[in-house]
Protein backbone atom coordinates (compact mmCIF):
# COMPACT_ATOMS: atom_id res chain seq x y z
CA UNK A 1 0.00 0.00 0.00
CA UNK A 2 2.81 2.42 0.82
CA UNK A 3 4.39 1.82 -2.60
CA UNK A 4 1.14 2.56 -4.42
CA UNK A 5 0.65 5.63 -2.26
CA UNK A 6 4.08 6.91 -3.28
CA UNK A 7 3.34 6.29 -6.96
CA UNK A 8 0.04 8.14 -6.64
CA UNK A 9 1.72 11.08 -4.88
CA UNK A 10 4.31 11.37 -7.65
CA UNK A 11 1.57 11.22 -10.28
CA UNK A 12 -0.29 14.07 -8.54
CA UNK A 13 2.93 16.12 -8.26
CA UNK A 14 3.62 15.74 -12.00
CA UNK A 15 -0.02 16.55 -12.80
CA UNK A 16 0.25 19.73 -10.71
CA UNK A 17 3.42 20.65 -12.62
CA UNK A 18 1.53 20.20 -15.90
CA UNK A 19 -1.33 22.43 -14.71
CA UNK A 20 1.08 25.14 -13.61
CA UNK A 21 3.02 24.96 -16.89
CA UNK A 22 -0.24 25.31 -18.84
CA UNK A 23 -1.20 28.27 -16.66
CA UNK A 24 2.08 30.01 -17.50
CA UNK A 25 1.60 29.43 -21.23
CA UNK A 26 -2.07 30.41 -21.30
CA UNK A 27 -2.41 33.20 -18.73
CA UNK A 28 0.98 34.60 -17.69
CA UNK A 29 3.34 34.81 -20.66
CA UNK A 30 0.82 36.37 -23.09
CA UNK A 31 -0.29 39.10 -20.65
CA UNK A 32 2.97 40.72 -19.51
CA UNK A 33 2.98 40.38 -15.76
CA UNK A 34 5.15 38.43 -13.34
CA UNK A 35 3.84 35.62 -11.10
CA UNK A 36 4.81 35.11 -7.47
CA UNK A 37 8.22 34.13 -6.14
CA UNK A 38 11.42 33.26 -7.97
CA UNK A 39 9.48 32.20 -11.11
CA UNK A 40 8.43 35.85 -11.28
CA UNK A 41 12.07 36.92 -11.70
CA UNK A 42 12.54 34.14 -14.26
CA UNK A 43 9.49 35.38 -16.19
CA UNK A 44 10.87 38.91 -16.27
CA UNK A 45 14.26 37.63 -17.50
CA UNK A 46 12.50 35.80 -20.31
CA UNK A 47 10.57 38.96 -21.18
CA UNK A 48 13.69 41.13 -21.26
CA UNK A 49 16.37 38.80 -22.64
CA UNK A 50 14.51 35.79 -24.05
CA UNK A 51 16.09 33.34 -21.59
CA UNK A 52 13.50 30.60 -21.12
CA UNK A 53 11.74 30.21 -17.78
CA UNK A 54 12.04 26.44 -18.14
CA UNK A 55 15.84 26.65 -18.12
CA UNK A 56 15.98 29.32 -15.43
CA UNK A 57 13.85 27.31 -12.98
CA UNK A 58 16.23 24.38 -13.39
CA UNK A 59 19.25 26.59 -12.75
CA UNK A 60 18.06 27.99 -9.42
CA UNK A 61 16.27 24.84 -8.23
CA UNK A 62 19.25 22.47 -8.57
CA UNK A 63 21.41 24.07 -5.82
CA UNK A 64 18.34 24.72 -3.64
CA UNK A 65 17.22 21.09 -3.85
CA UNK A 66 20.74 19.87 -3.00
CA UNK A 67 20.89 22.11 0.08
CA UNK A 68 17.43 21.01 1.22
CA UNK A 69 18.42 17.37 0.69
CA UNK A 70 21.54 17.77 2.84
CA UNK A 71 20.10 20.00 5.55
CA UNK A 72 16.38 19.34 5.90
CA UNK A 73 14.98 16.11 4.52
CA UNK A 74 15.51 13.61 1.71
CA UNK A 75 11.88 12.90 0.82
CA UNK A 76 10.87 16.56 0.74
CA UNK A 77 13.88 17.44 -1.41
CA UNK A 78 13.35 14.55 -3.86
CA UNK A 79 9.65 15.28 -4.30
CA UNK A 80 10.37 18.98 -4.77
CA UNK A 81 12.98 18.05 -7.39
CA UNK A 82 10.39 15.92 -9.21
CA UNK A 83 8.02 18.88 -9.40
CA UNK A 84 10.74 21.31 -10.49
CA UNK A 85 12.04 18.97 -13.18
CA UNK A 86 8.55 18.12 -14.45
CA UNK A 87 7.54 21.79 -14.53
CA UNK A 88 10.66 22.83 -16.47
CA UNK A 89 10.44 19.99 -18.99
CA UNK A 90 6.70 20.43 -19.52
CA UNK A 91 7.02 24.21 -19.86
CA UNK A 92 9.71 23.81 -22.54
CA UNK A 93 7.70 21.07 -24.27
CA UNK A 94 4.51 23.14 -24.36
CA UNK A 95 6.34 25.81 -26.35
CA UNK A 96 6.24 23.38 -29.28
CA UNK A 97 2.51 22.76 -28.86
CA UNK A 98 -0.02 25.01 -30.60
CA UNK A 99 -2.11 26.43 -27.77
CA UNK A 100 -3.28 29.50 -29.69
CA UNK A 101 -6.97 28.65 -29.38
CA UNK A 102 -6.64 28.42 -25.58
CA UNK A 103 -4.35 31.37 -24.86
CA UNK A 104 -6.07 34.23 -23.06
CA UNK A 105 -5.18 37.77 -24.09
CA UNK A 106 -6.11 40.67 -21.85
CA UNK A 107 -7.66 42.77 -24.61
CA UNK A 108 -11.00 43.00 -22.81
CA UNK A 109 -10.12 42.46 -19.15
CA UNK A 110 -6.56 42.43 -17.87
CA UNK A 111 -7.59 41.27 -14.40
CA UNK A 112 -8.87 37.86 -15.52
CA UNK A 113 -5.41 36.50 -16.36
CA UNK A 114 -3.91 36.92 -12.84
CA UNK A 115 -7.17 35.72 -11.30
CA UNK A 116 -7.13 32.48 -13.30
CA UNK A 117 -3.36 32.06 -12.96
CA UNK A 118 -3.44 32.73 -9.20
CA UNK A 119 -6.20 30.20 -8.61
CA UNK A 120 -4.35 27.52 -10.59
CA UNK A 121 -1.09 28.31 -8.80
CA UNK A 122 -2.72 28.11 -5.37
CA UNK A 123 -4.41 24.82 -6.24
CA UNK A 124 -1.12 23.31 -7.44
CA UNK A 125 0.76 24.57 -4.39
CA UNK A 126 -1.85 23.12 -2.04
CA UNK A 127 -1.95 19.62 -3.51
CA UNK A 128 1.84 19.25 -3.68
CA UNK A 129 2.31 20.54 -0.13
CA UNK A 130 -0.15 17.91 1.08
CA UNK A 131 2.23 15.32 -0.39
CA UNK A 132 5.37 16.56 1.39
CA UNK A 133 6.60 18.38 -1.71
CA UNK A 134 6.85 21.95 -2.91
CA UNK A 135 6.79 23.96 -6.11
CA UNK A 136 10.49 24.72 -5.67
CA UNK A 137 12.04 28.18 -5.75
CA UNK A 138 10.61 30.38 -3.02
CA UNK A 139 9.35 27.42 -0.98
CA UNK A 140 12.84 25.93 -0.82
CA UNK A 141 14.39 29.28 0.09
CA UNK A 142 11.85 29.70 2.89
CA UNK A 143 12.52 26.15 4.16
CA UNK A 144 16.28 26.79 4.25
CA UNK A 145 15.91 30.12 6.02
CA UNK A 146 13.56 28.56 8.57
CA UNK A 147 16.07 25.74 9.14
CA UNK A 148 18.85 28.23 9.79
CA UNK A 149 16.77 30.79 11.71
CA UNK A 150 13.64 29.02 13.01
CA UNK A 151 12.56 32.15 14.86
CA UNK A 152 12.02 33.99 11.55
CA UNK A 153 8.49 34.19 10.20
CA UNK A 154 8.27 32.43 6.83
CA UNK A 155 5.36 34.61 5.77
CA UNK A 156 7.58 37.67 5.89
CA UNK A 157 10.23 35.96 3.79
CA UNK A 158 7.71 35.01 1.11
CA UNK A 159 6.15 38.47 1.31
CA UNK A 160 9.50 40.20 0.76
CA UNK A 161 10.26 38.03 -2.28
CA UNK A 162 6.82 38.64 -3.80
CA UNK A 163 7.00 42.37 -3.02
CA UNK A 164 10.37 42.54 -4.79
CA UNK A 165 8.89 40.80 -7.84
CA UNK A 166 6.00 43.27 -7.93
CA UNK A 167 8.33 46.28 -7.57
CA UNK A 168 10.77 45.13 -10.27
CA UNK A 169 7.90 44.37 -12.67
CA UNK A 170 7.15 48.10 -12.80
CA UNK A 171 10.46 48.72 -14.56
CA UNK A 172 10.48 45.57 -16.69
CA UNK A 173 7.04 46.02 -18.22
CA UNK A 174 7.36 49.54 -19.55
CA UNK A 175 7.26 51.61 -16.35
CA UNK A 176 3.56 50.89 -15.85
CA UNK A 177 1.67 50.34 -12.63
CA UNK A 178 -0.70 47.77 -14.16
CA UNK A 179 1.79 44.84 -14.08
CA UNK A 180 2.44 45.59 -10.40
CA UNK A 181 -1.29 45.39 -9.62
CA UNK A 182 -1.67 42.19 -11.64
CA UNK A 183 1.27 40.62 -9.77
CA UNK A 184 -0.28 41.56 -6.41
CA UNK A 185 -3.63 40.03 -7.45
CA UNK A 186 -1.88 36.84 -8.57
CA UNK A 187 0.09 36.58 -5.31
CA UNK A 188 -2.98 37.21 -3.16
CA UNK A 189 -5.18 34.65 -4.90
CA UNK A 190 -2.42 32.06 -5.02
CA UNK A 191 -1.90 32.45 -1.27
CA UNK A 192 -5.62 32.33 -0.45
CA UNK A 193 -6.38 29.28 -2.58
CA UNK A 194 -3.34 27.35 -1.33
CA UNK A 195 -4.29 28.22 2.25
CA UNK A 196 -7.79 26.87 1.61
CA UNK A 197 -6.36 23.70 0.06
CA UNK A 198 -4.02 23.10 2.99
CA UNK A 199 -6.59 23.78 5.71
CA UNK A 200 -9.25 21.78 3.93
CA UNK A 201 -12.98 22.21 3.54
CA UNK A 202 -14.02 20.41 6.73
CA UNK A 203 -14.81 23.51 8.74
CA UNK A 204 -16.74 23.01 11.95
CA UNK A 205 -17.62 24.73 15.22
CA UNK A 206 -16.31 23.87 18.68
CA UNK A 207 -18.64 24.44 21.65
CA UNK A 208 -17.29 24.61 25.18
CA UNK A 209 -19.96 24.44 27.87
CA UNK A 210 -19.59 25.02 31.61
CA UNK A 211 -22.36 23.17 33.44
CA UNK A 212 -23.31 21.55 36.73
CA UNK A 213 -25.58 19.06 34.90
CA UNK A 214 -23.02 17.17 32.79
CA UNK A 215 -24.83 13.82 32.59
CA UNK A 216 -28.20 15.26 31.51
CA UNK A 217 -26.64 17.74 29.06
CA UNK A 218 -24.33 15.12 27.55
CA UNK A 219 -27.28 12.77 26.97
CA UNK A 220 -29.29 15.56 25.33
CA UNK A 221 -26.39 16.43 23.02
CA UNK A 222 -25.80 12.81 22.04
CA UNK A 223 -29.51 12.30 21.33
CA UNK A 224 -29.94 15.48 19.29
CA UNK A 225 -26.55 16.28 17.75
CA UNK A 226 -25.09 12.76 17.40
CA UNK A 227 -21.54 13.97 18.07
CA UNK A 228 -19.28 12.86 20.89
CA UNK A 229 -18.80 14.99 24.00
CA UNK A 230 -15.63 15.27 26.10
CA UNK A 231 -15.97 15.99 29.83
CA UNK A 232 -13.30 17.88 31.81
CA UNK A 233 -13.64 18.58 35.57
CA UNK A 234 -13.62 22.31 36.37
CA UNK A 235 -14.01 24.67 39.33
CA UNK A 236 -15.89 27.96 39.21
CA UNK A 237 -13.56 30.88 39.87
CA UNK A 238 -16.23 32.97 41.62
CA UNK A 239 -18.23 30.36 43.55
CA UNK A 240 -15.41 27.77 43.80
CA UNK A 241 -18.06 25.12 43.18
CA UNK A 242 -17.44 21.99 41.14
CA UNK A 243 -18.36 22.30 37.49
CA UNK A 244 -17.83 20.28 34.31
CA UNK A 245 -16.47 21.61 31.02
CA UNK A 246 -18.04 19.86 28.05
CA UNK A 247 -16.35 20.07 24.65
CA UNK A 248 -18.26 19.20 21.49
CA UNK A 249 -17.33 19.77 17.83
CA UNK A 250 -20.31 20.04 15.47
CA UNK A 251 -21.06 21.01 11.88
CA UNK A 252 -21.92 24.63 11.19
CA UNK A 253 -25.45 23.77 10.14
CA UNK A 254 -26.02 22.20 13.58
CA UNK A 255 -25.47 25.45 15.49
CA UNK A 256 -29.19 26.28 15.80
CA UNK A 257 -30.01 22.75 16.98
CA UNK A 258 -27.16 22.99 19.50
CA UNK A 259 -28.50 26.29 20.82
CA UNK A 260 -31.95 24.77 21.34
CA UNK A 261 -30.39 22.02 23.44
CA UNK A 262 -28.45 24.53 25.57
CA UNK A 263 -31.65 26.54 26.17
CA UNK A 264 -33.04 23.55 28.06
CA UNK A 265 -30.28 23.99 30.67
CA UNK A 266 -30.46 27.66 31.79
CA UNK A 267 -27.75 27.19 34.42
CA UNK A 268 -25.15 26.29 31.80
CA UNK A 269 -22.81 28.66 29.98
CA UNK A 270 -21.53 27.99 26.46
CA UNK A 271 -19.30 29.68 23.92
CA UNK A 272 -18.17 28.67 20.44
CA UNK A 273 -15.09 29.03 18.29
CA UNK A 274 -14.38 28.24 14.65
CA UNK A 275 -12.52 25.05 13.70
CA UNK A 276 -10.70 25.32 10.37
CA UNK A 277 -10.43 21.60 9.71
CA UNK A 278 -11.44 18.34 11.36
CA UNK A 279 -9.35 15.18 11.19
CA UNK A 280 -9.76 11.66 12.42
CA UNK A 281 -13.08 10.19 13.50
CA UNK A 282 -15.39 13.12 12.81
CA UNK A 283 -18.62 12.38 10.95
CA UNK A 284 -20.48 15.16 9.18
CA UNK A 285 -23.87 14.40 10.67
CA UNK A 286 -26.86 16.37 9.51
Amino acid sequence: MKGWRTVWDIFVIVFAALLLALSYRIFIFPNEFAPAGLPGFATMLQHEFGFKVGYMTLIYNVPLVILVYLLIGHEYAIRSAIFALAFSVLLLTLERVDLSRFIYHSDHSAILAPIAGGVVSGFCYGIVMKRNSSTGGTDLVAALVHHKWPEHNLLWIIFMINASVAAVSYFVYGYKIEPVILCVIYCFLSSEVSDLMLKGFKEAVKFEIVTDQPEELTKALLDNIHHGVTEIPAIGGYTHSNKTLLICVVNKRQIVRFQKVIEQFPGSFAYLSSVKETMGNFKRNR
